[in-house]
């Protein structure tokens, strides 16, 4: 019974410790990278509390902002779903990526299980 309570506590404390260095993301990024659709330029728009994402994404594509959903950063992962409405049709977007430094590399994937490569940068 003790070393389950030990365990849990650990378990516990790892989970606070992963959680407090998970990187700083909240702010303004961008992108620009090529599809099957054309060049699309891209805004994030991203905050972080604990290891929770929230935000919104902005394509040059789209004519309103889409909502960032399942968003999580973990140490310099980060994963999220865009919900991006295109000519009248919704798609949900899954992001993941690695942070580095004012850099983040994500791939995504969008119709089809097409993966797309962009590097999104901090906005300072």
């Amino acid at each position: 019974m003790r070393d389950r309570k030990l365990s849990i506590l650990a378990a516990l404390m790892l989970l606070a410790v992963t959680t407090a260095f998970a990187a700083d993301v909240t702010g303004t990024w961008t992108a620009s990278f090529e599809t099957q659709v054309g060049t699309q330029n891209y805004t994030y728009t991203f905050k972080v509390e604990g290891g929770k994402l929230t935000g919104t994404t902005k394509s040059n594509l789209s004519e309103t902002a889409s909502a960032i959903t399942n968003g999580t950063v973990n140490g310099d992962d980060i994963s999220f779903t865009e919900k991006l409405n295109y000519q009248g049709m919704e798609f949900q977007i899954p992001y993941k990526g690695k942070i580095s430094g004012d850099e983040i590399k994500f791939t995504r994937t969008v119709v089809e299980g097409t993966p797309e490569d962009l590097v999104a940068k901090r906005v300072k």
